[in-house]
């Protein structure tokens, strides 16, 4: 297969954190089920753009793949997808966050076993990849790409090799991993998904309308919702979920698993109609948006938000603070990833590809701006810029989140350190070198208190530097500050 050249990584580049990956697996016999998987997959498109692929099972335990760089519907067509038939399918959409970005790290990934082939598609980021390549190579089972999923397939694959069953193989395996992972993984007898014992990532569990005995695996629920599935429930954490045609089956393959969803899922990057914790996550932003409010009230005229994650907290905020809300922004849906090299004068300008200001709504305006998070200060720069050369008369930014002052090690592509604006910069620091009359952020006390769940099941790493998954001491190394590392 022929890569395409990776998307610019430039002053167009997102100055938020990177996409996790989008999982997704399906049992249904009488289905297409890679056209299924494809629209599976194009829900979750907001979770990886990098690349796509789709691998299916036939009746003969015959496997077919396909992945390829791009978009999946710029990856896949009618032609190739009437090439993958089959009784079940496992795809994905990759970000990546461990491995380069070649075609050669695309997922599923797949690995030939003595009981058939294996296909798997992995959420999240091993902490422990140097280890289990250097286990690998001592059992003489080569690497290919640089991904620790390869990995995590290589092991399952290992100790199948070795003589244990589907079932025994992939809990032995699992419980050698460490960090986050949320796995679809494709089997001659049928489609397994489990998640970490902390549940980093999130993965859940349908069945087709159509057929109740059909079950779909997804990393958010807008992937069921898209080819006509119910949700049933989460994946635990530390549980190992199995469908095929006797149905649907559960084991618990970790003593004492301890919920840590990620909580900037919550705020950023699911989709706002997936549904957590029996609600949209859009009711979730709305929340924070009220909580902001209150918090950090200002005297303004028009509360704006940043499309399209901004926009939910935004009216939330409006609403909590009965100061109007409008739509000051619009955003070019159809930009994506581009592979043409912008002129100078372009990448000065570069908000205005993405982002354009209604200046008749602006002009003369004290706005409020809520954003979801500042991550390198970049983009918000550009962006206050372009909102005061539309007229604005003052510009205070809200952030929805608290400061993002330390990198992830579980599968969100976060900067180094020392490149996180709020991990060297005080608050009023940041307002100045973003060009606000004020800026303040969500309380870490708020973003948890509005999730309306016991805090201690979420993730808030990237916000307090409390690792729930510990980080080896090199990995540490390659991305926390030295004062950091000292304490």
């Amino acid at each position: 297969m022929m890569s395409n050249p990776s998307p610019l990584h430039d002053d167009l580049h997102p100055d938020k954190p990177e996409e996790a990956c989008g999982v997704f697996g399906l049992y249904a016999p009488d289905e297409d089920v890679a056209k299924l998987t494809y629209f599976g997959l194009y829900a979750l498109q907001h979770r990886g753009q990098e690349s796509a692929g789709i691998a299916t099972f036939d009746q003969q335990g015959q496997v077919h793949c396909y992945k390829e760089m791009g978009l999946v519907s710029r990856v896949f067509n009618e032609d190739i997808l009437s090439q993958l038939p089959g009784t079940m399918a496992v795809g994905h959409n990759r970000y990546s966050t461990t491995g380069s970005s070649h075609v050669q790290n695309a997922q599923p990934a797949l690995v030939d076993t003595r009981l058939g082939t294996l296909s798997l598609a992995h959420n999240g980021n091993l902490v422990n990849t140097r280890e289990l390549r250097q286990e690998l190579e001592r059992r003489n089972c080569n690497c290919v790409t640089t991904s620790d999923s390869e990995a995590i397939a290589i092991l399952i694959a290992s100790e199948v090799d070795r003589g244990h069953d589907w079932h025994q193989a992939i809990q032995t395996a699992l419980r050698q991993c460490q960090g986050a992972f949320s796995l679809v993984i494709g089997t001659p007898i049928g489609i397994f998904a489990t998640r970490d014992p902390h549940g980093v990532r999130p993965l859940v569990i349908g069945s087709l309308d159509t057929n109740p005995n059909y079950y779909v695996f997804a990393s958010e629920t807008c992937g069921l919702d898209i080819i006509g599935a119910s949700y049933l429930r989460n994946v635990n954490p530390g549980e190992l979920v199995f469908a095929n045609a006797d149905g649907l089956c559960s084991e618990r393959w970790t003593e004492n698993p301890t919920p840590k969803l990620c909580v900037f899922e919550m705020i950023y990057f699911a989709r706002p109609d997936s549904m957590m914790n029996e609600e949209s996550l859009y009711s979730y932003r709305m929340r924070i948006g009220n909580v902001l409010a209150t918090e950090s009230p200002v005297d303004a005229d028009l509360v704006i938000g940043v499309p399209d994650s901004g926009i939910p907290a935004a009216i939330g905020y409006s609403r909590t603070s009965k100061i109007s809300y409008a739509e000051g922004l619009i955003k070019n849906r159809y930009v994506g990833r581009t592979f043409i090299q912008p002129t100078q004068h372009m990448r000065e300008s570069g908000i205005r590809m993405k982002l354009n200001p209604l200046k008749d709504v602006l002009e003369g305006q004290r706005l409020i701006i809520v954003d979801d998070s500042i991550v390198r200060g970049t983009t918000s720069r550009k962006l206050v810029k372009a909102l005061r050369d539309a007229g604005a008369k003052e510009v205070h930014m809200r952030v929805s989140s608290p400061p993002v002052t330390h990198p992830c090690f579980y599968g969100i592509d976060t900067d180094d350190q020392k490149q996180l604006i709020a991990a060297t910069k005080s608050v009023d620091e940041i307002a100045a070198q973003i060009g606000v009359d004020s800026l303040a952020y969500l309380s870490w006390e708020g973003m948890l208190e509005a999730t309306q769940q016991d805090p201690s099941q979420f993730c808030s790493a990237c916000f307090t530097g409390d690792y729930p998954i510990p980080v080896p001491a090199q990995l540490r190394h390659s991305k926390l500050m030295l004062e950091e590392l000292e304490v």
